[in-house]
């Protein structure tokens, strides 16, 4: 797990202000990586080339400082020796080369970069000429993802789902020894922020046994955190818990939306499918296992449980297995918007609730030697928290429908109306540490499209 070093020190500034304004999420002590492109790059992209793609025309790596974007590219020829290496493997249009490059790497450029944005840096000038305003930019996805796979981390999400269904035994008895996760759908996942149409598909039968059918009326949203893999293993070869680390590049906020009443038709007997795979939507930020650094947390399980197998067990994982990710959920509908209204916050919680850490997740999905790639994202599954207010969705804060949440304007709700957007918010702060933030993954749920 990655050591303090100098690029944590809180007393650290830079010479761009707007990284030391209050409540920055992106200061010199966090430089995220992300993909991005100036407004209108693309526009122009003819696709002559049976290799290029012109969506992607334009974008290329660049990290986070302030309101600002470093041009990795045009910042190669400003670094010194490694940082300059790496950064030039962020000059294509997504970050897989750069992740598979694995830790020293990733630190290597990270070193360089804080140095030459720290205040008094004599790259000041030419680090100047490499920068770009966020407000003039569009993010994409960070990385082709070639697999995606989703987790149950929380056991408080469990189990507060396991009630609506199974009041007397909520928690099956595999939960506790294994991270339950299954494959989800790489081709639906986007960066935020988006818009997507409402789900169609079949939902529960009636009285007259006839399943019905037509756009999800249970929509929902999943507040969860991604884990973006750097260096991949090789087919058939695990990775040990104390190594998994060196396998993921950072964390990025996720939602994974959910058409409720489409999941609980077809969840049984192989799980989820249509409800799940129709969107998916990521923060254009990755920030980095070593921004995280300062943050850890004891990994501790609550009095009574059994301890993990030898295999997702280790003294460091224990020791620093825990993040400490504060999360938060805003839900802004459009009669807000209409009238200029603020959304309305359902939920805060904290990744350090979770049952499973980064590592076991890593370490679990390979152990029967399933190879992992550069690029391939895992998710949490949805992080509550044991108090009231942590619950991180919809089905949880309403009981399944049963006690809809009123809203500040008079509206209520039970699941997502067309129109609504749900907004994700996170960020890091611990005494003798810098606050850090991950920017947010913002979706929109727009009426469903026309058959045919």
């Amino acid at each position: 797990m990655p050591a303090l070093n100098r690029t944590h020190d809180p007393a650290l500034t830079s010479w761009l202000a707007s990284a030391q304004a209050p409540g920055c999420d992106f200061p010199i002590q966090n430089l995220p990586f992300g993909v991005f492109r100036r407004s209108g790059e693309g526009a122009d992209a003819d696709g002559d080339d049976e290799d290029s793609d012109p969506s992607q025309a334009g974008f290329r790596g660049g990290v986070a400082i302030g309101d600002q974007i470093v041009d990795l590219a045009a910042a190669a020829a400003v670094l010194d020796d490694e940082a300059s290496d790496a950064a030039w493997a962020c000059a294509g249009p997504t970050l897989n080369r750069f992740m598979a490059l694995g830790p020293a790497a990733w630190s290597a450029l990270r070193a360089g970069l804080s140095a030459a944005l720290a205040t008094g840096s004599e790259h000041e000038e030419a680090l100047r000429r490499c920068l770009v305003p966020q407000s003039e930019a569009e993010m994409g996805l960070p990385a082709t993802i070639g697999d995606y796979t989703d987790f149950y981390s929380s056991i408080d999400h469990a189990t507060n789902i396991g009630r609506l269904f199974r009041p007397d035994n909520p928690l099956l008895p595999n939960y506790r020894w294994i991270p339950i996760g299954y494959h989800g759908r790489s081709s639906s996942i986007a960066v935020s922020p988006e818009s997507f149409p409402r789900p169609r598909g079949q939902q529960r039968p009636g009285e007259d046994g006839v399943p019905g059918f037509g756009p999800s009326t249970r929509m929902d949203y999943e507040l969860e955190l991604g884990i973006f893999v750097g260096p991949g293993n090789e087919r058939g070869r695990p990775i040990p818990l104390d190594r998994a680390e060196d396998h993921v590049f950072g964390l990025c906020l996720l939602n994974d939306w959910s058409a409720r009443d489409l999941q609980a038709w077809e969840y049984q007997p192989l799980g989820p499918f249509l409800g799940k795979s129709f969107a998916t939507t990521v923060s254009p930020w990755i920030v980095t296992m070593e921004a995280l650094a300062p943050y850890r947390r004891p990994f501790t399980r609550p009095e009574g449980d059994p301890q993990p197998l030898p295999y997702l067990d280790s003294e460091q994982n224990r020791a620093e297995g825990g993040i400490d990710v504060c999360l938060e959920a805003w839900l802004h509908t459009r009669a807000q918007r209409d009238d200029d209204l603020p959304p309305s916050r359902l939920s805060r919680g904290s990744y350090r609730h979770a049952y499973w850490t980064a590592a076991q997740l890593v370490t679990h999905h390979a152990v029967n030697g399933c190879n992992l790639r550069p690029g391939d994202l895992l998710a949490t599954g949805t992080l509550s928290g044991p108090k009231p207010g942590m619950q991180g969705a919809l089905i949880e804060i309403t009981r399944g429908g049963k006690d809809p949440i009123d809203l500040p304007n008079g509206e209520s709700r039970s699941f997502l109306e067309d129109g609504d957007t749900v907004t994700l918010r996170a960020w890091c702060e611990a005494e003798g540490a810098a606050r850090i933030g991950f920017g947010q993954a913002t979706g929109t749920v727009l009426p469903a499209l026309p058959l045919g």
